[in-house]
């Protein structure tokens, strides 16, 4: 729907929100502060509507500005992905568009396995939503748990997996071009 269908279709919309509320123009003029002269224009489309006109409306109606303008419906928010099953996790992709930064809920299983550091072009950045799970970043082994991220780059020899203890759920940001995430999360001290 283009802009100009939009505004054609307010005029007559106020007019039937006016009337099934059986309110005149004189009395919405004496709320809105607006004239009945602009008001009956607007409804008759003879007036482009503006947010000047329409806010006091919107408030003397105790609608939302969009119903005012018949806005389209946001739709559905949900994210519509299917698990990707590797290296034994389960991922869920939490981005639309390829390449780029990328956004993953990772699931991994109970499992014990033996740190095998990789290293790669890019930047990542984990936070933990349940369980344990143990990053291995250069010559730092540690023990990540519910709400600590962790934020490296990926050139530097790491492995990242379950404790052995739990299944543990997380988050995994990655970006190829070595983009920075912008949340650190402090080392632990010895």
């Amino acid at each position: 729907m283009t802009t100009d269908e939009v505004l054609a279709g307010v005029g007559p919309r106020l007019r039937q929100m006016r009337k099934e509320r059986e309110v005149t123009l004189a009395a919405l003029s004496e709320t809105t502060g607006i004239s009945v002269s602009t008001l009956s224009r607007l409804e008759s489309g003879l007036r482009k509507p503006s947010l000047e006109l329409l806010l006091p409306i919107a408030r003397a109606h105790q609608v939302a500005l969009d119903e005012l303008v018949g806005a389209p419906s946001a739709g559905d928010p949900r994210v519509r992905s299917k698990p990707i099953e590797m290296f034994g996790r389960t991922h869920w992709p939490l981005t639309r568009q390829p390449g780029g930064l990328q956004a993953y809920k990772v699931l991994e299983p109970q499992r014990r396995q033996e740190p095998d550091p990789r290293t790669h072009e890019g930047y990542e950045w984990l936070y933990v939503l349940s369980g344990k799970l143990r990053l291995v970043l250069g010559e730092h082994d540690v023990v990540l748990t519910a709400g600590e991220a962790a934020e490296f780059d990926t050139r530097v020899p790491h492995w990242f997996g379950s404790t052995g203890e739990g299944p543990v759920e997380f988050l995994s940001l990655f970006g190829p071009q070595g983009e920075r995430m912008h949340v650190r999360a402090r080392p632990k001290r010895s």
